[in-house]
């Protein structure tokens, strides 16, 4: 009742005040975040480089098992999220799929403009951190606003860094950083979200709604620096 009696400016833009059970399960959220990022990078290697991978994957056929793995792992996550290692081991699952299915846009995107996944993965990376290390030292206190405004401060370096070595349309860059902005305010969103939830029990939960926030991030931000090449098919 109590969550739901939350708005969303209040879980954007509110301060919560912690219990040391809500700030041990908020950090513990985010280390298995960055566990599945891992995952999910690790997958994307093997996916990218295997071209039985590839070649399923970018198949009608591996479009179905992409669809029915990526609702059917976070559900089995779920079910076991109070079984430790267990649960642990779905969560990794989840993001090492979700890496795998990735391989075929990621291998175009390196044929055709190498540039463009080192720059998204940037940006997404830069989202994830920047709200992780605001997290890891917030506390007992967690200011939705200042997390905000930690990520768009390092949105904006990282943009203007990256348009002086790589040389992208500026105009793209500024798009993919409104993309990164409103990945950060998912993000903020769904850690507030978690903090507020009184059901919560696991951080696995939590793990996995962030992650699905990052991964939709990437894809949406690599999508737009492809247009920008004049080649997003």
């Amino acid at each position: 009742m109590y969550r739901n009696q939350l708005t969303f400016e209040d879980k954007v833009f509110g301060q919560h005040h912690l219990s040391s059970a809500q700030a041990a399960m908020i950090k513990k959220t985010y280390l298995l975040l960055g566990l599945s990022v891992l995952a999910a990078m690790a997958g994307a290697v093997i996916g990218s480089s295997t071209p039985a991978l590839r070649a399923f994957f970018g198949s009608w056929v591996g479009w179905i098992v992409a669809m029915v793995g990526l609702n059917a792992l976070p559900a089995v996550a779920m079910a076991f999220r109070r079984q430790g290692a267990l649960g642990l081991a779905a969560l990794l699952a989840d993001g090492f799929f979700a890496g795998i299915i990735l391989g075929p846009i990621i291998y175009m995107a390196e044929r055709i403009a190498p540039d463009v996944v080192t720059t998204a993965m940037i940006i997404t990376g830069i989202i994830f951190l920047s709200v992780t290390g605001y997290v890891a030292t917030s506390g007992r206190t967690f200011s939705a606003p200042r997390g905000l405004m930690t990520g768009i401060f390092f949105a904006i370096v990282g943009i203007t860094l990256l348009n002086l070595m790589l040389g992208f349309p500026l105009l793209s860059l500024i798009i993919s950083a409104a993309i990164g902005i409103f990945g950060l305010v998912v993000l903020i969103y769904a850690t507030s979200d978690v903090l507020n939830n009184p059901e919560a029990d696991s951080p696995i939960p939590g793990a996995l709604m962030l992650f699905a926030g990052l991964f939709q991030v990437f894809q949406a931000v690599l999508h737009i620096l492809m247009a920008f090449t004049g080649r997003d098919d």
